[in-house]
């Protein structure tokens, strides 16, 4: 259809949105962990497990919404979130609705995207190829 092929040039900007807003939302994860930011009713304890889940998501979502090494970066993420979803939320409950691994899956399949397409427009990597 004419409509949606008319839509393609505007490709590179989506996925730039798209991921900026989801390192944004990666950011608040990992800041809730180490810096109790924004402030939770169960404060995270820090273990060295939780320690390094933290540290991951907040200086890998700092890298992603910069679009900086978005491709390796998306890919330590997207395994990140696998692991997470194994180990903390799948032995809760086999569906994710009930086990609250909706995120988790979520962000993992965004990353997964993110090592194919690349970081689309309004990132640092396309100062870097230039």
């Amino acid at each position: 259809m004419k409509l949606f092929e008319s839509l393609a040039q505007y490709r590179p900007p989506a996925l730039g949105v798209l991921r900026i807003i989801t390192a944004l939302q990666f950011i608040e994860h990992g800041s809730q962990k180490l810096f109790n930011f924004p402030v939770s009713a169960e404060p995270h304890t820090l273990t060295g497990l939780t320690t390094a889940a933290g540290i991951l998501e907040f200086a890998g979502g700092i890298l992603l919404a910069l679009g900086l090494f978005t491709r390796p970066v998306a890919f330590l993420l997207a395994g990140e979130m696998a692991i997470a979803y194994f180990m903390a939320h799948f032995p809760r409950d086999f569906f994710p609705v009930n086990n609250g691994g909706d995120s988790a899956i979520s962000f993992c399949f965004i990353f997964l995207y993110l090592i194919f397409a690349g970081s689309g427009a309004f990132a640092l990597d396309n100062r870097r190829s230039a």
